[in-house]
């Protein structure tokens, strides 16, 4: 037995089923020989990005393993998993490394030193008997805490190294523990939340991750309080539950920036309380911050939190509803004009909103795509992402999303194409749902090669190109570049492409189309035959972007 087989044998242990890959690692033969999958795709990133669909699609309990080839090809991996690092996404990454004799030689890169800030644990093997072990702590690791990318450097000549059988037999699966808050903690928090005049519900991606759903749900219909999402945790509630006043991106409901206003306390259930670009800011002043999650470095780190509790969210707010059902003998809490407030405003949001969700000019409006799609699919088995920039905007406050994982919500960072690569992973998770994404011009550039990916692997996904041939509400910031050299114009013939990979495409200019074309492209894809539908729309530069009374334009948001 060689390094690359003891590896690939302990992989097979903890349940890996797939490797995507690229272009050469010797995990990738070894894995094969014992019935794991390998995903070879066109670039390296693009490898991370299918395991992080796939884990996300899974809430970490099934991880795939990337490895890619030493040197270029492990720096070609970086971007990607710095993104399942600000995402929180437990991908194991075990790319090849220069051989050991090799290693402090200027330029040969090390992976170990130069990606410790982008992982939760970064090493590399420096014996071959060291594997077991260092292993088992990569998937306790991943399995255990506040998620994250684990990278386990692997020299090459580690990879042929002659191993003990023996090592194999060693092996310790490791397993996950969901650690309950400090009782004392969950009953101070119950007092908090009944003696809160207007609480709100923020719940994060900690929410899927824990699959506290159904508690989530318990909790807020016992004391009638108004849910928002974050944007990694969209789809943690479903969205079209009374209580759901929709999800706090870069763009959303007006719903959420009232929501916002009126509270005087904020219950944070399996969120870091992040701040970002893309992400809702909330008002600090005169308000009570509880945050419930299950890192240490999360409390206290963007928001005055005044009172954090560790603890899984899952036991954690099953704790809750009993502690509030304690204190109020079981009746909970009944404020009906929560449930009234919030159904007004979020008509009051879609009746703004309409002309556009409707619109029959042409080019289409992006919004007519994202509301037609919504009202074409089953709900019920569909997994939707968008892309960074417009698309995200545009997409997140209109999707209702009605199942856990039936929206991908990513954006603490955001790397362009990288939609493509989720929803193909959420297709080796659920190969029985629909996984469609929505991108433009800009996006595919970064990423369309590995369409043809799809195509080989035979996975059926659904993109759909937002085609306005130019990089959306950029031209505001280089009016120069754009006036003089025309920076912003982008071209190509998408729907020809994919069809030269051996997809099925088609170009849409007429919204009458959009819905007769979404149901041939869910055909396809049941079929496995991933779709590019080519819709030809306009630049849109509305958003639903309002900021929260409270918090002013100037804040880094």
């Amino acid at each position: 037995m060689i390094g690359a087989d003891l590896i690939a044998g302990i992989l097979k242990k903890e349940g890996v089923e797939y490797i995507p890959a690229f272009p050469h690692s010797d995990i990738i033969d070894s894995g094969a020989k014992i019935g794991i999958v390998p995903l070879i795709v066109r670039q390296e990133r693009h490898s991370l990005h299918i395991a992080d669909g796939y884990t996300r699609m899974h809430g970490g309990r099934k991880v795939c393993c990337t490895t890619v080839q030493y040197g270029p090809g492990s720096e070609n991996a970086v971007g990607a998993v710095a993104q399942c690092y600000a995402d929180n996404v437990p991908v194991l990454h075990m790319p090849g490394g220069y051989a050991r004799a090799d290693q402090g030689i200027a330029p040969n890169f090390n992976g170990a030193r130069n990606m410790q800030l982008v992982n939760k644990w970064c090493e590399m093997v420096l014996q071959a008997d060291r594997i077991p072990q260092m292993m088992q702590n990569a998937f306790a690791m991943m399995k255990n805490g506040r998620p994250g990318p684990v990278t386990l450097e692997i020299p090459i000549d580690i990879f042929t190294e002659e191993v003990d059988p023996a090592l194999l037999d060693s092996y310790k699966v490791q397993r996950r523990s969901a650690p309950h808050a400090d009782p004392a903690d969950i009953s101070e928090m119950a007092d908090i939340l009944l003696a809160a005049k207007n609480p709100v519900i923020i719940a994060g991606q900690g929410i899927l991750y824990a699959e506290a759903w159904d508690e989530l749900v318990a909790l807020a219909e016992l004391t009638d309080t108004p849910v928002i999402s974050t944007l990694n945790g969209k789809s943690c509630f479903p969205e079209d539950h009374p209580l759901s006043v929709g999800c706090a991106g870069g763009a959303r409901p007006d719903g959420v920036n009232r929501a916002l206003e009126r509270a005087d306390v904020y219950i944070g259930l399996g969120t870091s309380f992040t701040t970002s670009d893309y992400i809702t800011p909330f008002p600090k002043a005169n308000r009570t911050f509880v945050q419930l999650t299950n890192w240490e470095g999360d409390i206290s780190k963007d928001y005055p939190i005044d009172l954090g509790v560790i603890g899984d969210a899952k036991p954690s707010i099953a704790a809750l509803v009993e502690a509030v059902k304690a204190k109020t003998d079981g009746k909970g809490v009944d404020r009906p004009e929560v449930i009234e407030t919030v159904a007004a405003e979020k008509q009051a949001f879609l009746d703004k909103w309409m002309p556009m969700l409707t619109s029959d000019e042409q080019p289409i409006s992006p919004y007519r795509v994202v509301w037609d799609l919504m009202n074409t699919v089953d709900r019920s088995k569909t997994v939707m992402t968008h892309e960074a920039g417009s698309p995200r905007d545009q997409t997140t406050p209109f999707w209702e999303s009605i199942v856990p994982h039936g929206y991908m919500g990513w954006g603490k960072t955001t790397q362009l194409g990288m939609s493509l690569g989720l929803m193909q992973g959420a297709k080796l998770a659920k190969p029985d749902w629909t996984c469609v994404h929505v991108m433009g011009d800009a996006a595919i550039g970064m990423t369309g090669m590995d369409f043809e990916t799809a195509v080989r692997l035979k996975l059926g996904t659904i993109t759909i190109i937002l085609k306005n041939s130019i990089m959306g509400g950029y031209t505001k910031h280089h009016p120069n570049a754009s006036e003089k050299y025309q920076i912003e114009a982008l071209g190509g013939d998408y729907a020809a492409m994919a069809e030269a990979f051996g997809g099925y495409a088609e170009t849409i200019t007429d919204p009458a189309d959009l819905i007769p074309a979404y149901k041939r492209a869910i055909e396809k894809a049941d079929q496995g035959i991933p779709v590019l539908l080519q819709i030809i729309t306009k630049e849109e530069l509305r958003m639903a972007k309002d900021l929260p009374e409270g918090v002013g334009p100037h804040v880094q948001v």
